[in-house]
């Protein structure tokens, strides 16, 4: 299917039901069937079951516990390094923010005040810092872990569309990473201020925090804003920061200076959660 079909499909799907059909499907605890469909999804997309606490397919109560299923200890190592990766997936882009403007595809920018949901002020934090975005396909790990220590000082939920987010609708739809269902997390650091922003896509029934739970649902039409700066919610760096419940794509902004990638990261390119980021 050409790019351009595909992204004419996005534009026409009910988006919302399909997501809230998914929602429904992922969460039923269905037995024989729902270890049926984790089956299939393991054969179609190649999960490694060998890597999780448990391998037993047949144990999981629904696809949802299946899917945001824990790693072995070990078997995700912290580099030393002072950025580390956050989750396991295929760097989309990556580099320097042109004043305010983040790179999506070939031909497409987005901004940062855009993703943070409009916020002109935070925004402004990151003019000509760094970015990474990483795109989670369905065969991935897909809890999100904090690349380096950080107090976390505010959560933003932004509404928003509901497009696939895989590299074909990335080239086709302007502005999708601000223009899809997200949530933007803002910490404190050492190294400045840090942004990981988890943005939704079709069939991303939900995200959650662990300092939150579940954020969506509910689907709100409004921005929603949680104030922690008095809250002492502090990470260590590879802790456990959040999760998909069914794929997406995590944006990451760093202030200027803050630090300089990793000559390994380029675009396309697979990572695995706790691997090396930056180059100090």
């Amino acid at each position: 299917m050409s790019d351009k079909r595909h992204v004419i499909i996005q534009h026409l799907l009910p988006k919302r039901a399909i997501t809230e059909f998914g929602w429904y499907v992922a969460n039923a605890k269905a037995g024989l069937i729902t270890s049926a469909i984790i089956r299939w999804f393991v054969g179609k997309y190649g999960v490694n079951m060998d890597e999780a606490v448990n391998p037993d397919i047949s144990s999981y109560a629904s696809f949802n516990t299946f899917f945001t299923r824990p790693l072995r200890a070990g078997v995700r190592p912290l580099a030393n390094s002072t950025f580390i990766s956050p989750v396991d997936g295929a760097i989309s882009q990556l580099g320097h923010i042109e004043h305010d403007q983040l790179l999506q595809a070939k031909g497409h920018t987005y901004s940062t005040r855009a993703l943070v949901g409009g916020d002109a002020a935070l925004a402004e934090k990151f003019n000509n810092g760094e970015f990474a975005t990483i795109y989670l396909s369905p065969k991935d790990y897909h809890r999100i872990h904090i690349p380096c220590d950080g107090k976390l000082t505010q959560m933003i939920y932004v509404p928003g569309d509901l497009y696939s987010v895989n590299p074909t609708t990335a080239r086709g739809v302007p502005g999708l990473f601000a223009r899809n269902e997200r949530v933007v997390c803002v910490f404190e650091t050492a190294h400045g201020l840090m942004v990981i922003t988890l943005v939704g896509a079709a069939i991303v029934g939900s995200m959650e925090t662990v300092w939150h739970g579940t954020v969506n649902p509910p689907r709100t039409r409004n921005v929603r804003t949680w104030d922690y700066t008095h809250d002492n919610i502090t990470l260590k760096q590879g802790d456990e920061m959040g999760r998909f419940l069914l794929g997406s794509t995590v944006v990451m902004l760093f202030q200027q200076g803050a630090m300089q990638f990793n000559p390994d990261w380029q675009a396309d390119r697979p990572v695995q959660m706790g691997t090396a980021m930056s180059q100090n």
